[in-house]
């Protein structure tokens, strides 16, 4: 089974500067120096402002860091490897698109298979699991009080992953962090919340006390989460449209 974390451990955004060269050092500690930039460059294609598409142009962004281009083209690999951008041989490094046929592919399956785990975890969750699903739903309010739609999103995901990881089923805990975790979702979603987010709260108001509840059965749980992620599909399309 997966390692339980925190929601803080799973979700706190890093936030990092750019102030460049400083006294002759980076501004950027050398022992995490592609890291940070790494994690900059992500910050910005999660909230939009860099979109699908758009180059990374080093000499731009070698001087806003106040790096050479090793470390930014080791940055590169980094947020290749996670899906986030293609590097093309003799062009450079875009940031990478989603499809409309990717998400219309995606949430079917991704409702379905959630669902499921929805019902595995029932009979499976803890008294520490629902005390965890309460504490990020707190989070979730105070994100929801603070307009901070990137927050929200975090914490949906970690809440979500409360009751996938109860499900104690291996295959299905794989297929699901491929469907929901790919990187560039995050991307979309922020702007989805934007709009639906309090609508969002009071759904996952009702997971949680469906989930405390001991005489429901399993199957109106799934149905629940399903329709949760089915009816957010035309919203997340039209975020989407929004951001492209």
């Amino acid at each position: 089974m997966p390692m339980r974390t925190t929601p803080n451990q799973k979700i706190n955004p890093a936030i990092f500067s750019r102030a460049g060269q400083t006294g002759g050092q980076s501004a950027f500690r050398s022992v995490t120096l592609v890291d940070q930039i790494a994690r900059a460059l992500k910050d910005d294609i999660l909230t939009g402002k860099l979109r699908g598409g758009d180059q990374l142009l080093e000499d731009r962004l070698k001087n806003e860091f106040g790096v050479s281009r090793t470390p930014l083209r080791e940055a590169f690999r980094v947020l290749e490897k996670e899906g986030l951008i293609e590097i093309l041989p003799r062009k450079g490094a875009f940031v990478k698109k989603i499809s409309r046929q990717d998400i219309e592919a995606n949430f079917p399956v991704r409702a379905i298979l959630e669902g499921l785990a929805a019902r595995l975890a029932y009979p499976n969750l803890a008294k520490q699991d629902i005390e965890e699903m309460e504490e990020t739903f707190e989070y979730m309010k105070e994100a929801v009080k603070k307009e901070d739609f990137r927050g929200y999103s975090m914490y949906h995901v970690a809440f979500h992953e409360i009751f996938i990881n109860a499900s104690k089923n291996e295959t299905l805990i794989t297929h699901l962090r491929n469907l929901r975790m790919h990187t560039l979702w995050h991307r979309y979603t922020y702007q989805y919340y934007k709009k639906d987010f309090r609508n969002s709260l009071m759904i996952h108001r009702k997971i949680i006390d469906l989930f405390k509840e001991k005489k429901v059965s399993p199957e109106e749980i799934e149905k629940v989460v399903r329709q949760h992620i089915e009816v957010a599909l035309g919203p997340f399309l039209a975020a989407m449209e929004q951001l492209e």
